[in-house]
């Protein structure tokens, strides 16, 4: 996708709207617990800030359900961002309405206001015109930096596209789409995908739309045993979709008939349940007991699966191979974490998909030893799906 950036326009004096995603999870003291969301954002906003633009920041944060809940405010977003940026950053009482206007209006180069929480508003979510259309007087160009919600039509980042004539990516979404579409459209081979997770349902797109592109499949999660069933072994307690075992023999058929090699684990790990007390051990899965819960993929599969990704040259990561959360239970998800900043150090283009996958990075430690980790996990889904983005295909070409 050819997008305009902020590279491409002139921001000198003017009033930029910024869409960012700024959705940070908050202890109960309103403290931000992980500020990566903000920090991802400060390349577009510091261009803005020392080209002499006056930017107008916006965002949601949490699930308020259209209404004003002082436990979702953006404010303690502002006081962080005000630090990273050492600058004040004013906090604006609403997104929209005369006070805030007044606000922006009286903003000079170089300084920076936040908007109160979008989701406020039901127009938001309903990407209501006449929302959109009262966003977008706010501002004179506007910027979408917000990859994590680029997937969803709201009023702040597909709406909004009706009532500027500048729209462009900032340069989160210019580097995911760097990323995530160089390795769909043109990647080094051999392409290996890691796919985990614990449905194939919520795979299943994403497998077709690889088919064209890799050369090797990884399955991990507990989707595998959805795959065991249907070639007949017995699989315990494990996580079944009974309704996709049809489809999970296509996929099998599919990845022959083109030429691709889709690997399933040779051993699991069990437990007679999913909690960090149980006891568990490293199986075949031709011996898995009828009462075991398969848990995570195990170390012959791990190994296997590591020199799989030694000898790519792009790899793609989405989903974890067990319940990682559990230390007990995360050996293999930690063990494909690994495989991946080791191949990176070897020159491959590593890519990981947000969601799950980026968490179980940030656990292993080797957030920066990964070329790309996607910031979100919805959106990365799917665009590795095929489907088009309406924040970004709203932007300008």
């Amino acid at each position: 996708m050819q997008k305009k950036t902020l590279s491409d326009i002139s921001i000198q004096g003017k009033r930029v709207l910024m869409r960012v995603d700024f959705n940070v999870p908050l202890d109960e003291n309103k403290i931000i617990t992980d500020d990566k969301r903000i920090v991802e954002s400060l390349p577009s906003i510091k261009k803005v800030l020392e080209n002499g633009g006056r930017l107008i920041l916006m965002s949601h944060l949490g699930r308020p359900k259209g209404k004003v809940n002082i436990d979702y405010s953006l404010a303690p977003v502002a006081a962080r961002l005000s630090e990273l940026i050492e600058c004040p950053v004013t906090m604006a009482k609403d997104c929209i309405g005369t006070t805030v206007m007044q606000q922006v209006l009286a903003l000079q180069d170089g300084e920076v206001i936040l908007l109160e929480n979008l989701r406020f508003h039901p127009e938001e979510e309903a990407n209501d015109p006449n929302f959109s259309r009262e966003l977008a007087s706010l501002g004179e160009v506007y910027v979408n930096d917000a990859f994590g919600t680029a997937h969803r039509a709201h009023a702040s980042t597909e709406g909004i596209t009706h009532y500027v004539q500048t729209a462009v990516a900032g340069y989160l979404i210019e580097r995911e789409l760097l990323y995530l579409g160089k390795a769909l459209q043109e990647p080094e081979r051999p392409f290996v995908a890691i796919l985990g997770g614990s449905k194939i349902s919520g795979k299943i797109d994403v497998l077709e739309n690889l088919f064209q592109k890799v050369d090797t499949v990884l399955i991990g999660g507990a989707m595998v045993f959805t795959f065991f069933k249907a070639q007949g072994f017995e699989v315990g307690n494990s996580l079944v979709e009974e309704s996709k075992i049809d489809l999970a023999l296509t996929i099998l058929e599919q990845a022959k008939s083109k030429g691709i090699k889709l690997l399933l684990p040779s051993d699991v790990i069990l437990a007679s349940e999913i909690s960090g007390n149980a006891d568990f051990y490293a199986e075949k899965i031709s011996n898995i007991p009828e009462k075991m819960i398969g848990v995570d993929i195990g170390p012959d599969t791990a190994e296997i699966y590591r020199n799989e990704i030694l000898s790519a040259r792009t790899v793609l990561w989405n989903g974890p191979m067990g319940v990682f959360e559990i230390d007990n239970f995360a050996a293999g998800t930690m063990a494909v974490a690994h495989a991946l900043a080791e191949a990176t150090a070897l020159g491959a283009t590593t890519i990981v998909g947000g969601g799950d996958s980026a968490a179980a990075i940030a656990k292993a430690g080797l957030a920066k030893e990964i070329t790309h980790i996607s910031t979100g996990g919805g959106a990365s889904l799917e665009f590795l799906e095929g489907k088009e983005l309406p924040g970004i295909a709203a932007l300008n070409d």
